[in-house]
């Protein structure tokens, strides 16, 4: 795999690069936050996805090569964190957490951004058919941890490592050759949006499904799973489908076509609450406990789901999409505060323990 080859003996040059003094959730942070920069930065040249449109104001090459290398360096800073822990002797719970936490939260980031390569014009993809492949990359995510909750090991696809470095590459090489590079088919009547369509969906069924099956299945027949009823095994996958339950039917109902309206800001609210159920999973599997079946953020979407179908708040469909974005995100910053700073306390409860001794 690609990582293993390139990107392992890359990432060990690229830590010795920086200082020992260096707190490996800080280089974890950065990387994250090149990421929320992109995603913030496409959506001022193209806020509604139009912006690679034929007859449409494209956005600027050089902003295309800043996307691309801030891509690159989020991915390299994801790659190097574990090994700078590893390095300083640092390696702990809160570091574990706050890699695959942050992790959870960017995969709405990269694959909103990745969108405005293709847009969804006539040359494009619907905003449906990329709300349906986020969903694929997100149901690959949860499910990586669904199965380290049931085996006790997190099994990482190499398909992630290859699509990174393609999608960086795809970025600068789109302020080279324009967006109408992407117009015209690579063979036959095969355009370039279908490839990126196929190799999301391609990557989930032949690769994170089949292995995490795979590694389930030989944890069951060594009878190492941690759970063993059907409804225990379970558990972890309940919230993410009713999110996505809840969420594609509000995009069915929706007076307004609140998708079509509001496509950016309607998958950051999902992924945001992905990111909120993907971190509980985190923590139940680190502390060993069992995982809540309900996570509380379905109620807010329910509720305005409700507000939204009955016309109880005619006219005010964006309004309300804005204000539940806004309540999730504060609430999952402020969960991952106060997560942070118990294990931080515990940590440091810990190491004067180790002292004491």
């Amino acid at each position: 795999p690609l990582s293993l080859y390139v990107m392992h003996p890359f990432w060990n040059a690229v830590v010795k690069i920086f200082p020992t003094w260096l707190a490996p959730n800080l280089i974890t942070f950065s990387g994250f936050l090149l990421l929320v920069f992109n995603f913030f930065l496409m959506a001022y040249f193209d806020p509604d996805f139009y912006a690679s449109a034929p007859d449409h104001q494209h956005v600027p090459n050089g902003v295309w090569i800043v996307v691309g290398l801030l891509n690159f360096m989020a991915y390299t800073l994801d790659g190097v964190d574990g090994k700078q822990a590893r390095r300083t002797n640092s390696s702990t719970p809160l570091g574990e957490l706050f890699d695959h936490g942050l992790d959870s939260w960017a995969c709405v980031y990269f694959v909103v951004t990745v969108y405005s390569t293709f847009g969804r014009g006539s040359t494009g993809v619907s905003v449906f058919v990329l709300y349906l492949l986020l969903w694929v990359v997100l149901f690959s995510f949860i499910l990586s941890h669904w199965e380290k909750y049931n085996t006790g090991i997190l099994f990482l696809p190499w398909g992630y490592d290859v699509s990174q470095v393609t999608i960086s590459i795809v970025y600068i090489v789109t302020a080279f050759v324009g967006v109408e590079a992407w117009y015209a088919p690579f063979l036959f009547n095969f355009l370039y949006r279908d490839l990126f369509t196929a190799m999301i969906i391609a990557c989930a069924l032949t690769v994170t499904l089949p292995m995490s099956l795979y590694n389930f299945y030989k944890a069951y027949k060594n009878n190492t799973l941690k759970h063993h009823s059907a409804y225990e095994i379970l558990l972890p996958l309940v919230s993410p489908v009713l999110l996505f339950l809840l969420c594609t039917t509000w995009i069915f109902l929706s007076p307004t076509d609140i998708l079509e309206v509001q496509p950016r800001l309607f998958y950051f609210m999902v992924g945001t609450a992905f990111a909120n159920i993907s971190c509980q999973l985190i923590v139940c599997q680190m502390s060993s406990t069992r995982c809540q079946p309900l996570n509380w953020m379905l109620l807010p979407i329910a509720a305005v789901l409700l507000l939204v179908v009955s016309g109880l708040a005619p006219g005010s469909e964006t309004l309300l999409l804005y204000l539940l974005t806004a309540f999730l995100t504060l609430a999952h910053i402020h969960y991952g505060v106060v997560v942070v700073s118990q294990l931080t306390e515990e940590e440091k409860i810990g190491l004067r323990a180790a002292e004491g001794l």
